[in-house]
């Protein structure tokens, strides 16, 4: 591999970071004079980390304009949940029928992190610390669902998956928790020890309905924090 193109890997892994956290916005326009002069290179691994960012859907090219942080549409986050609700019930399936009483004990302690954050975030008022919270929440949520890609050792649905749930993991949207909010994060927990459970029972089909189901009902907690915080991508088809 060229030095040039592993300055693009990480300047790739940088923005993408940044876009994922929210700290890069929605519409953020990237300049690679800017992103050249930041990183210390010329403008050509800028270009290919772009283009690679551009693969992932997570940021595109615009005539005339530069580069653009992709903003979502409703349609959009719909139908990458539909991927990732469909690909990783595969790959729990997949996993259940491989599953290690190793494995399953780390399901338990990233199932019990989980559920203490939940209960942190569920309490927590606005103010310092939100991002960093809402943050360790999410790494959390995926801690307990890579657990299973490992398991289910299957790299290129993993990849397709991944780009999928890449398209949103937005820590900084965050909103204070109303009963019915509330509601969705116990949910949201509960389907982890749902999903464990059926694992360690040997339920294939349990197993894999259940991974779909939550999935969807993320889409759903996802869309309820946005319509709280008030975002225009709900009128946005």
């Amino acid at each position: 591999m060229s030095l040039e193109s592993t300055k693009a890997d990480d300047i790739a892994v940088v923005i993408e970071e940044a876009i994922v956290s929210g700290e890069l916005a929605p519409g953020s326009v990237l300049r690679q004079e800017q992103l050249s002069e930041r990183f210390g290179v010329s403008r050509t691994p800028v270009r290919e980390a772009l283009r690679r960012l551009a693969a992932l859907g997570l940021v595109s090219f615009e005539p005339n304009r530069g580069v653009r942080v992709r903003t979502l549409t409703h349609h959009d986050l719909r139908e990458a949940f539909m991927v990732r609700a469909e690909l990783e019930a595969l790959v729990t399936e997949i996993a259940a029928q491989k599953m290690t009483p190793e494995a399953l004990a780390e399901l338990e302690e990233c199932e019990k992190r989980f559920a203490r954050l939940t209960k942190e975030m569920r309490s927590h008022e606005p103010g310092g610390g939100r991002r960093s919270l809402m943050s360790d929440w999410m790494r959390a949520n995926h801690a307990f669902h890579d657990v299973l890609y490992r398991v289910a050792d299957v790299p290129y649905i993993e990849s397709v998956a991944k780009a999928a749930r890449r398209t949103f993991s937005g820590p900084a949207v965050w909103a204070p928790s109303d009963d019915h909010l509330d509601h969705l994060y116990e949910r949201n927990q509960a389907e982890h020890r749902a999903i464990r459970q059926a694992l360690a029972a040997g339920s294939v089909a349990g197993a894999r309905e259940l991974a779909h189901e939550h999935v969807m009902h993320s889409f759903e907690l996802l869309t309820t924090i946005l319509e709280h915080v008030g975002s225009d991508w709900a009128s946005k088809t």
